[in-house]
């Protein structure tokens, strides 16, 4: 099992300095999206899996969307009109900012609460989804059986994750430009959950019915696009802005145009039958 010490691991970081300020993740998240030049947008993906899936009319649902970060899926997924939507975030301060972006008029709700201890009774949704959150979790085992829980028996469970060496070509990169000293042993942000281990971690706890692989691969084409991403992203220990660091970037030869690449994995289940 993972440190404490990684930075996607620690609660106290979670609720503090990695999200305090949203607008942090935003940033990385804008650039990320600027940069993809290949692979399915994630919301595409959850509407069709969710139409494919749910035993009910979409209209009729109710959907959970655990460690919902800036809530641009919860946003997504009340474009589909569910029945409802609760969102809720670790950080209290995602939270506030995906309560304040959710559409005004719809039945949904963003609230700050523990993935490992969900405040909802047993049965109580039609779906669960949980995109990009439970590699902060240090027991992912125990948060998918808790999503499970409060699926009722038919429910719909889908995780969406990336694999362990996502972005490594950047993390080469920086290697090379004396940025970096030599990133062996450097642990993946992902490593608590990935595409390699999310089917064995889930198995134990409900029932896998189906893992989809998807390659995204993303241009940066600037050394200040990349510094957008670079200055965001806890796994760097760059403490100035991203001007200062594409600055340096040039300064050390960086390339003008510079790809990278992740799988995202999306898994797909429930409770067991």
């Amino acid at each position: 099992m993972p440190s404490i010490e990684h930075p996607f691991l620690d609660p106290a970081r979670i609720r503090g300095d990695l999200y305090t300020q949203p607008d942090r993740l935003a940033s990385r998240t804008r650039a990320l999206l600027t940069a993809r030049i290949k692979g399915t947008p994630v919301v595409d993906v959850l509407a069709r899996l969710l139409r494919d899936g749910l035993t009910v009319p979409l209209h009729q649902a109710r959907i959970l969307d655990v460690g919902c970060g800036r809530g641009t899926t919860s946003r997504a997924l009340t474009e589909l009109s569910p029945a409802a939507l609760v969102a809720l975030d670790l950080s209290p301060a995602l939270a506030a900012t995906t309560r304040a972006r959710l559409p005004q008029g719809r039945p949904c709700a963003a609230l700050s609460a523990d993935l490992h201890r969900l405040p909802f009774g047993s049965c109580t949704f039609d779906a669960a989804v949980a995109a990009f959150c439970l590699y902060h979790s240090p027991d992912p085992a125990t948060a998918m059986a808790e999503a499970n829980r409060c699926l009722r028996e038919d429910g719909l469970f889908i995780a969406v994750t990336k694999s362990a060496d996502s972005y490594s070509e950047l993390d080469q990169l920086l290697t090379d430009l004396s940025l970096l000293s030599d990133d062996t042993g450097r642990p993946s942000l992902y490593s608590s959950v990935h595409s390699t281990n999310i089917a064995d971690i889930a198995a134990p706890v409900l029932d896998v019915r189906q893992l989809l692989h998807e390659r995204h691969v993303f241009r940066f084409d600037t050394p200040e696009h990349l510094a957008q991403y670079l200055v965001t992203t806890p796994k760097y220990p760059f403490a100035g802005t991203a001007r200062e660091l594409a600055r340096e970037l040039r300064r050390r030869g960086c390339p003008t145009s510079i790809e990278a690449s992740s799988t995202v994995t999306y898994l797909v289940g429930g409770p067991r039958g």
